[in-house]
Formats: structure tokens, sequence, C-alpha cells
């Protein structure tokens, strides 16, 4: 058990350790500082050239920005072993809400930029000026750190399929966008667009997200092929991928029309593709009833064979689960119920509502990504499969949490949360669900968080108010409870002579979230449990607890 819960780390990976101090540099990479604060990221124009006879890559980056407020010094993030070639700026002047331009210019940049090892600070030789909008372009190149094990490492993978021809990706959640290229690496901060030209050898099919928008012959060995989104995406989203792929593809009608599926594989992979891949439409259809409509019709849906296991790259999803049902062939719950479906298509796929459409500001908030995407693999099974089935796999991961750390981490630090951001965090949300004891309800909520949240970043405070006002009731203590402690809330009780006495305790205090318990006839009824012991008459010589609660219980005499 414990090797299968280190490896499922696999997709989003690097879990800051809190024994470790943090440092000037952790601040610099996660915290929205006075480089970052006042300016916004627009769009990202990549342009990149992948070198594999020396495995480095070359070109520059285009941001387009809006000054939100006065501002002279800009951080840009590109890690080590990647170097800056040249920076040149461009400044567009508008009238207060206006969006045309009246006037434009190339201001000077002054000599001192200053390297702090993956960040860079560049001072303009004068202020930038608020409603005016920037444009830099940062020419780069060098060889990116090399992932040992995508994805649970991060990096770029220089791999080679059966037949030995190159196989090339990027996986960086956690680790940044800013291992291969230059950007903005801040989550809270997305570009509302992206385009990616990359240029690779013309025998091999390059790959991004959104939509191919148009490929040119180099005449020189080489091709560069143009893709697009049109929707905010997250920095580590933005990815290639290089291989020998074939593509098919079809149509799925949804609740917002006709949405473009497309599938792009090995050539060896292809029979096995065509039957395997007929799970996201199974997909498809269970998260848009749970979740809304799939939020990046504009931008299509993809899944990519890739040289690692998996990850959420927006409209583009990583997949390399071996078509085969489970994950890579195991059942994370260990009750049979996770081979009846592909963990990979699920599980990935289900962070394009969670995640990329609805995405944390810091990743000390990651419980958002992974605990509602964690919990879309018991949806699923609960929409195809049936509710005791549901139950059963949520109740089954509870195997493979660890309640070491609390599941928030610190916060400006660019700490991601503990391996309990899945397991735990899944079964909280599905705990809230049996008190709020209203699936109709539930759905609404999580069809509402789509919809208020839609394409937006957002805190975790934000997501807890939200759910606490539809439901309206006060969840802030079981919040608390299960995210910002690692005390597992246990009802402690005592049966005598028919009087049942019970009471919370390991929990922070108020905490006074409802249970339910069977009756002497075999019935579901709440209990409303307070730090207080409080006596209840039952006919009963045993307490039993729903399951569907993750509590403890402990009984005295």
């Amino acid at each position: 058990m414990k090797k299968t819960v280190a490896l499922f780390c696999l997709v989003h990976l690097f879990f800051n350790s809190s024994a470790q101090p943090y440092t000037h540099a952790d601040t610099s990479r996660g915290s929205n500082g006075p480089g970052r604060v006042w300016w916004d990221a627009t769009k990202y124009d990549l342009h990149v050239k992948f070198n594999l006879e020396d495995s480095s890559i070359s070109g520059y980056n285009e941001i387009s920005f809006k000054v939100l407020k006065p501002g002279s010094i800009m951080q840009i993030d590109l890690q080590e072993a990647m170097i800056i070639d040249s920076i040149k700026i461009k400044e567009e002047y508008r009238k207060p809400g206006s969006k045309r331009t009246v006037g434009m210019r190339y201001p000077k940049l002054l000599n001192n930029i200053i390297k702090e090892g993956n960040v860079y600070f560049i001072s303009l030789n004068d202020t930038l000026n608020i409603y005016n909008i920037g444009t830099l372009f940062i020419y780069y190149h060098g060889k990116p750190r090399i992932s040992k094990k995508a994805p649970w490492d991060g990096g770029i993978v220089w791999a080679r399929d059966k037949q030995g021809n190159p196989w090339i990706s990027i996986a960086c959640q956690g680790l940044g966008a800013s291992v291969w290229y230059p950007c903005k690496d801040y989550q809270g901060d997305e570009p509302d667009s992206a385009e990616m030209h990359i240029t690779a050898p013309s025998d091999l099919v390059a790959i991004s997200n959104g939509r191919m928008r148009g490929e040119i012959n180099n005449n020189d060995g080489t091709t560069t092929t143009t893709w697009a989104v049109v929707n905010p995406i997250n920095n580590y989203d933005l990815i290639p991928y290089l291989g020998k792929y074939t593509h098919f593809g079809e149509i799925y009608k949804g609740e917002k029309g006709n949405l473009t599926l497309d599938y792009w594989v090995l050539d060896s992979n292809l029979t096995k593709a065509k039957k395997q891949f007929k799970e996201v439409h199974r997909m498809m259809k269970a998260f848009e009833y749970w979740f809304g409509p799939y939020p990046f019709y504009e931008d299509g849906y993809k899944l990519i064979d890739a040289p690692y296991l998996g990850m959420e790259h927006q409209s583009a999803v990583a997949y390399g689960n071996g078509y085969l049902n489970g994950y890579h062939g195991m059942d994370l719950s260990g009750t049979g119920v996770g081979m009846k479906w592909d963990f990979i298509i699920v599980h990935e796929s289900g962070h394009e509502w969670f995640g990329n459409n609805i995405t944390s500001k810091d990743i000390a908030d990651s419980w958002i990504h992974e605990g509602f995407t964690n919990y879309s693999e018991t949806l699923f099974t609960e929409y195809w499969f049936g509710k005791e089935a549901a139950d059963k796999y949520v109740i089954g991961i509870r195997k493979n949490i660890e309640n070491k750390k609390p599941i928030i981490s610190p916060y400006g630090v660019n700490a991601d949360g503990p391996i309990d951001i899945y397991y735990k965090a899944a079964n909280m949300l599905h705990t809230i669900r049996q008190v709020i004891n209203d699936d109709t309800l539930f759905r609404n909520i999580l069809r509402g968080l789509n919809k208020t949240f839609y394409h937006q970043t957002v805190t975790s405070r934000q997501i807890e108010a939200y759910i606490s006002k539809k439901f309206k009731i006060n969840f802030s203590k079981v919040f608390d409870q299960y995210l910002r402690t690692i005390k597992i809330p246990t009802l402690t009780y005592k049966i005598n002579n028919g009087l049942l006495s019970y009471r919370w305790t390991n929990v922070v205090p108020g905490f006074n979230m409802p249970l339910k318990i069977y009756d002497a006839k075999g019935k579901l009824k709440f209990i409303y449990p307070k730090e207080k012991m409080q006596q209840l008459k039952m006919n009963i010589t045993q307490l039993k607890v729903d399951e569907n609660f993750y509590i403890y219980t402990n009984q005295i005499n």
C-alpha cells in the first residue's frame, strides 16, 4: 500500500517538506510580489525550437500585459540552466476606458537586470502608466532540466517510442513552466489566451493546446506548427508534444453543442486507442452532468499519447496509462471498483473543470484541484455504476490518507500540499455531501462552482464560503478541521441503559458537524454532537455510524 501511495504522487507532484525553512527564493517564486503585482499577463505568444542533436531549446516569448498600477520593475521567471539572451519592451498608450491605441514607444531597459537564482528583475528607465498595454519580447535558449521520472519530478522528456523514434514532451506542475520558457510563473495570473509556435524536425508531428492554426515548412528539415488557445490557461498547462503521431477524432454532442474530441496517438497504439478512448464519451457525459458544460468548447478536447503517465494539460490531456483500466492496471481503492474505468482518462480530464477552469491562486490551495478531481472519480463511478459502488470506492481510498501534515500548506512560498490533497480532501467533500443530505443540491453546488468561478483563479476561502452560502449552513469549522489540521473528528460516546451519551473530541473549537447514525430499527438518523456531552434515548447496545462520514469513533465506559 505504501508503494502504491508513493506511486500515485504521480500527477502532480512536488510535495514540500514543512521541516525545511522557506527562503527568499521561495517567496519570490510563490508570492505576488512587487515585481508582479502591478501587471497582468494577457497573452503568451511562445516561439520555441527543439534541437534534438544537443537536447536544447531556443526561442522567444512575447508576453502581452496590462498595467494595473504604475510600476517600473518586472519579475520574470526562468529556471537556471536556461539563459535569457535579450529583452525588449513595447508600450501602447491608451486613454482611460478606451481600447484604442493612441501612441506607442519602446522604453529602454536599464542595464542592471538583477538575477536571483531562477528570477530576473528587470528595471525600466521609467514607470509604465496605468491603462497602458505592454509587450515583453524575451529571447532565450538552453538545456531545460531533464525529468528523470516524469511526471513525478518534472522537466522535459527526451524519450523514444518502441520503434526508436523521438518522443518528446514536458511535465512541470509544481516545478513551474519557467523550467523551459520565460514567464510570470505565478498561478494567480493566467494569460487570457496563448499561442505556441513549435519548430521541430519535419518528420515529427507537433501538438499543443487548443487548435492548430497552421504549418510552415522552413525548407531546412524543420517545420513550424502553430497552435492557439482562446481561453485562460495555467502556465504549467501550456505544453508541447512531439512524436510520430497519427490522428482520429469524433464529435460529442454536449450541453453547449458540438464538442470536438481529437485523439493523437503513436501509430502502434491506434487499434488500442480506438477501443480504450471510448471512455472519453462516458467521462464527458458524467462530468457534464455533475459539473456543467466542458469549460473549453472553443479550444476542443484532445487526448494525447505521452511518454509519462499523465497530466491535465488544458484541452491537450496527456495519456500514458498503457491502455489499461485502473491506475496503470491497479485499483487505488483496493475494492475492485477502480478497475471498471481508465483512471487517467477520468482523473486528468476531471481537472478540466477543477484545476483548469477553476484554478487556485496559490498552490497551497491545491486541494481545490486535487480534492474535487479525486472526488470526480467517485462521481463518475456513481453515474455509471451506482451509488453503492461509488461509496465503496471513496471509502476504499481512505487507506491512502497519511495525515502527517495539514492539507493546506503555507501561502506565498510555492508550497504544494501533501498527498492528502487527493484522498483526504475527497473524503471531506464526501462527508460534506452527507451533511447536505440532498444530492440535487450537491450537484447544483458543483455546477454552480464551475459557473460562478468560470475561467477564474480563486482561494480556498472563496470556495468554502460559496459552499456554505449555497447550503445555508456555516461549514467553516468543518473546512478548518479537515484542511488546516491533521486531527480527524472523533465521536466519543457511551451507551448505558438505553441512553446514548456522545460528544465531539479531537476537533477545532466550535466544531459541531451533524452526523448520521443507525437507530434501533436500522434506519439512518441525524444526531448533532457538540464538544459538550449530549444525550439521546436509544434502544441500542452498539453504535453504528454511517461510514460515509470520514470520522473516528471512541467508546468509553
